[in-house]
Order: structure tokens, then C-alpha cells, then sequence
């Protein structure tokens, strides 16, 4: 934390946000363009995350789509692995352990993520911004653009600068809802008309219009107040968590060295570009903040004038408080150790179950409410509902046989034959009667073995309950 020379402050910053004033006005922020060696990588790094997420919609595995998250309909295929309505355990275990490798990354790398891989700061930062500095340019110039009185400049400018943000905030909306209806719903929006589609325009248009109204107004807000990560973060850091910090410890006692003039002072030269530059308009000379998200805006800042008064750079840096404060660079804790460890099992537990997943799932019951039924005079026969579901993308021919208890017949009901075709994403249901010879039947409940063959292989044997009268 700060020293003694900050005390006020640290008194003070942490009642409050950045983005609102005393009397609880909107403070808006205008931040300084970033330059610098990690805003380049990021500007990079962002580059490459864009074009995997605006090509991910085109991009198919034998026809189907890496990604799809069809909410509505309860189909989701992840990398190439369909999910049903059947695997929502199993969905549901796969979204526990992406949260859980959330926190272990959270504990050891503190809002990394925020920084250089959130998409909306990379849409934020990486577009969006980028779009205001060019016709708007700088921060000095946008507030004066703003503080001026409305004339045809600024109509101008404002006017092209919304107009482009709807634009992206279309085709980011256009991307969205491809991941969740996929690329081929979103086709048939475009050349058939919205009249055609009207739900799914409607999906469209709130989409777009949240998405304008996120990056053209709200912004830093969302990290701030919406984003549950930003919010929880507090709870998954600690001392040793690596973030973006100022070190406190060679930085103070703050003030501007004068040429020729013995100063009792530290490395930090008051100059707020820090500040200046910061996205959410926060002093990171504070310490760990929640509106942080990371960005290294501000690493890039303070290295430039740490070049110029010819002092080493890192005075903000990515660091632990435990690094800055008693120069201890442990990463691994007892803390870190067991999230670890409950990560491990639950990839365990997760790849183990993906393995072992039946590509053709079946529920045999016997039809509620019904005993046996006498056929004749020599058999008995009870009724049973199926049902048959396919989980893979390929047509599978599925037959089922009884396999005990010896000379059983299985007969279905409005079919001829116990074969059944199954197509992609296919359901099938019905019902069937076993039908037991009734001489020879010693117990109430029998134990039967019903054979499940997929495309001639045996993939399964189910058991269930025949019940009988005995005599």
C-alpha cells in the first residue's frame, strides 16, 4: 500500500468510483491515446482474437459448427462435441470447470484477462476507441469537442462516429447471433428479410441496439458496475496475486526532481500520465482498485518517463503486493495449491465422462400405471416405453433384442420391426410388450436384459423388471 505521504488519500479513494462525482454525476472519462510496447502486443493479440471470433461462425467440422450455443433449443456443440438436452449434467459440469479455471487463473494472475482478453475491452480499446481518437482525436481535443457548442464540426464528427459505431455494433450483434442460431439462420435474416424472421430480427435489432448503447455510452460502466468477475474479484485476489501495480515502496515520497537539486525524493514524478491514460480515469498509485482492469495503459505511460529522467523502468509493472512490499515473489500458496487441485479433479472427473459418454442415449420404463397383461392362456406380457436419442451427427440404424430371460419375445407396438433409424439430432419414442411364457414363472419380478445395437454393434444392455403373476 501507499506511504504515509498518501494517507489522505487512501483514506478517501476507495468510498467512491472514478466515473462519479460528489453530487453523483456521470464523471466521463477521457482518456489519453495509450502508446507503448505492451499496448502494441495487446493491439496484436486483439487482432488475433477478433479474427477467430468474427471467423469462428464460418468456421465447421463435418458440416456442423465449432460453436454453437442454441440456448433456445438446448443444443450446444463445443469444439465439435454436441450437447443435448440429455447432457445438461454434463454441460453444466463443463461450465463449472471453465468458472474454476477462471479463479485459479484469477488467484495467480490477478485481472489478466480483463486486460488483454475481455471482449469488451478488446472491442472497447481495440475498436471502438480506436474509431473516436481518429476523427475525434485525443482526449484533450474530445472533451474541448465536447464543451463547445454544437456547429457543423461537431455535428460532423459525431454524426460519422455514431454512424460507424452502429455499424460495428450490427456486425458484432450479426456475429453474436450466429453463435446461437448459427451462420446458416443468420443467412437465411439476410436474404429472405427480416419479415421472414421476425423473431430473429427482433433478436437482431435488441442485440444491436445493446451493443451500440454499451460501447457508445455506458463503457467502463459495465466492468465497473454489470461485469460479476470484475465485481467478485476482490474475493479471488490476494497478496500474491499478479496484477498491474505501483511500487509504492520505490516510488515515494512523489515529486517533480528539480535539475542540480539534492531531493530526498522517490522515483515517481507526480506527473499523472498514469492517470492520464487510464480507461476508467483511476489513480493506480492508490493501489489494487476495482475499477482496474489491467490494461497496462499505464505501464507503458510510466515507462516512457522513467526513460526520460533516466530511471529504471517498472515502476508500474505487473507484480504482487507481497513482491512490491517485501520483495518476495512467490506464486504458488496453499490457497493457489487447492484450486489447483480441485481444477485437476473436476478435468478429471470431466474428460473421463466425455469419454465414456454413450453416443446413442435410451431409457427403457415400463409404462406407468399397467401390471401384466395375459396375451393367451400360456404368455404374459408387459409394456414398456423407449426412448431413443442420437447424439451424434451421423445417421445410426438402432435395433433392439432380448437377451434374457430365455424364449421372451419383443413385440412393438404400431411397428413392424424392432429396427429403428435415427437421423442427426433425432428422437425417436414408442412403445414395445415383452412377452414371457407363462409356465415355468416362479417370482414376481423377473429381471430383463434388453440389447441395444447401434449400426450392428452392441452398445449397451439395459435392464429392467418384468412383472408376472405367480401361481
Amino acid at each position: 500500500m501507499p506511504t504515509a505521504t498518501t494517507e489522505s488519500n487512501e483514506d478517501s479513494y476507495r468510498d467512491s468510483i472514478s466515473l462519479v462525482d460528489k453530487g453523483g454525476h456521470r464523471n466521463w472519462v477521457y482518456p489519453k491515446k495509450p502508446k507503448g510496447p505492451l499496448y502494441n502486443g495487446r493491439t496484436w493479440f486483439s487482432i488475433l482474437l477478433m479474427t477467430l471470433l468474427f471467423a469462428g461462425p464460418f468456421l465447421k467440422l463435418n458440416g456442423h459448427p465449432i460453436l454453437l450455443l442454441n440456448i433456445l433449443q438446448r443444443k450446444f456443440i463445443i469444439l465439435g462435441i454436441p450437447f443435448w438436452p440429455q447432457d445438461m449434467p454434463l454441460f453444466a459440469l463443463l461450465m463449472i470447470t471453465f468458472v474454476m479455471f477462471i479463479i485459479v487463473f484469477t488467484v495467480v494472475f490477478g485481472r489478466l484477462f480483463c486486460g488483454w482478453a475481455c471482449p469488451q475491452t478488446i472491442f472497447m480499446e481495440m475498436l471502438f476507441r480506436k474509431i473516436e481518437y481518429w476523427i475525434e482525436g485525443d482526449y484533450k481535443a474530445q472533451k474541448k469537442l465536447d464543451e463547445q457548442e454544437w456547429n457543423t464540426n461537431k455535428i460532423t464528427k459525431k454524426g460519422i462516429k455514431h454512424i460507424l459505431f452502429f455499424v460495428l455494433a450490427v456486425a458484432i450483434a450479426n456475429t453474436f447471433l450466429s453463435y446461437l442460431i448459427g451462420i446458416d439462420e443468420v443467412k437465411k435474416l439476410i436474404t429472405d428479410g427480416p419479415m421472414a424472421h421476425k423473431g430473429q430480427f427482433i433478436a437482431l435489432i435488441i442485440f444491436s441496439t445493446a451493443f451500440y448503447a454499451v460501447f457508445a455510452k455506458f463503457r467502463e460502466i459495465v466492468c465497473i458496475v454489470v461485469c460479476p468477475y470484475g465485481r467478485l474479484q476482490g474475493l479471488m485476489l490476494d497478496k500474491n496475486s499478479i496484477v498491474v501495480a505501483y511500487d509504492f515502496v520505490r516510488g515515494e515520497p512523489r515529486g517533480f526532481r528539480k535539475k542540480g537539486v539534492e531531493q530526498s525524493l522517490g522515483d515517481c514524478v507526480d506527473c499523472h500520465r498514469c492517470v492520464q491514460v487510464c480507461p476508467t480515469g483511476i489513480d493506480i498509485r492508490n493501489g489494487t482498485q476495482l475499477e482496474c482492469i489491467n490494461c497496462t495503459a499505464c505501464i507503458d505511460e510510466c515507462n516512457d518517463v522513467m526513460e526520460k529522467i533516466h530511471q529504471p523502468k517498472g515502476l508500474i509493472r505487473y507484480a504482487s503486493q507481497e513482491e512490491i512490499s517485501r520483495g518476495s515473489k512467490k506464486r504458488v500458496t496453499l490457497r493457489s495449491v487447492a484450486y489447483m487441485t480441485i481444477l485437476v479433479v473436476l478435468i478429471s472427473v470431466l474428460t473421463y465422462l466425455l469419454a465414456t459418454r454413450d453416443e446413442v442415449a435410451t431409457t427403457i420404463l415400463r409404462t406407468p400405471g399397467m401390471l401384466y397383461q395375459q396375451q393367451d392362456a400360456e404368455h404374459i406380457s408387459n409394456m414398456y416405453n423407449f426412448e431413443v436419442v442420437n447424439k451424434t451427427f451421423d445417421d445410426q440404424h438402432i435395433d433392439l433384442k432380448i437377451k434374457s430371460p430365455a424364449n421372451t419375445t419383443l413385440k412393438m407396438v404400431d411397428r413392424n420391426t424392432s429396427e429403428l433409424l435415427l437421423k442427426e439430432d433425432d428422437i425417436v419414442k414408442g412403445s414395445f410388450f415383452l412377452i414371457m411364457p407363462q409356465q415355468g414363472i416362479t417370482q414376481n419380478n423377473i429381471e430383463a436384459e434388453i440389447e441395444l445395437y447401434s449400426n450392428g454393434n452392441l452398445i449397451k444392455t439395459i435392464k429392467t423388471n418384468f412383472v408376472a403373476p405367480v401361481k
